[in-house]
């Protein structure tokens, strides 16, 4: 896990600028060589070679994670795009009849066990710098990233590709916790708490230059019903939203 205090009730939310100022660009004046560097820096094919057939969270952040991705992220007929994907895209079998669901992920054992997937392909999205998605133009109304937003080391390269293969009006979802690979996250999220991590994913999606709009922030985690604070119970749950223009 990464950070010391946990967010209060509403501070993931107010993570997100109502307004965003270039000069603010916080990307602008790091070094890539030091916030997107790793602990691990060995060939990310290495580290993913034999497949992982667990989760990565709590089973309740996982219930939280199902419950959004089914019940609020995804429409029927939507064309979806699993970034990042593996075993399991979330999607509750049997409530949705979606037109297509493809997922890019690591390892082809684990992406061949998603029944979810209607296709799927193996790429390092760390491998280049000059990434590109294999989808072409204009092509899928949702794209989602969940628990793998911190190992991408072009993260703004990245998302600038998931604004091109995404349709006008269509909506990207990254869903992120505490829970992570420590040696293979960036120094960027290694170092920061939830909030700041809520931050960092919300600047990725505006200054990527794919023309995303209404970024949104909201705080998923499994919170004590009673006490002042309403602690998060568990691993904590939180998803950043944009929509491209």
């Amino acid at each position: 896990k990464t950070g010391i205090l946990l967010p209060s009730v509403g501070e993931i939310e107010s993570s997100i600028p109502q307004t965003w100022d270039e000069d603010d660009n916080p990307f602008a004046s790091l070094s890539e060589s030091v916030s997107f560097s790793r602990l691990d820096a060995s060939d990310d094919k290495i580290f993913y070679a034999e497949p992982r057939f667990v989760e990565h969270v709590d089973q309740q952040a996982v219930d939280s994670m199902t419950s959004y991705v089914s019940d609020r992220l995804l429409q029927n007929g939507d064309s979806v795009l699993d970034l990042c994907s593996s075993r399991t895209s979330h999607i509750t079998p049997g409530k949705l009849e979606l037109k297509r669901v493809a997922g890019l992920g690591m390892n082809a054992k684990e992406l061949e066990a998603n029944k979810a997937l209607t296709e799927w392909a193996v790429q390092d999205l760390n491998e280049n710098k000059n990434v590109k998605l294999p989808y072409e133009n204009d092509s899928f109304d949702v794209v989602m990233c969940q628990l793998s937003i911190d190992y991408l080391i072009h993260p703004l390269e990245v998302m600038k590709e998931v604004a091109r293969v995404l349709k006008a009006g269509g909506k990207v979802a990254i869903l992120i916790s505490n829970r992570l690979f420590l040696t293979k996250a960036v120094g960027l999220w290694t170092g920061s708490d939830d909030i700041e991590h809520a931050y960092t994913v919300g600047s990725y999606l505006h200054y990527c230059g794919g023309g995303f709009g209404d970024i949104k922030a909201d705080d998923l985690s499994t919170r004590k019903k009673s006490g002042k604070e309403r602690m998060i119970v568990g691993d904590p749950l939180y998803v950043i939203t944009a929509t491209k223009s």
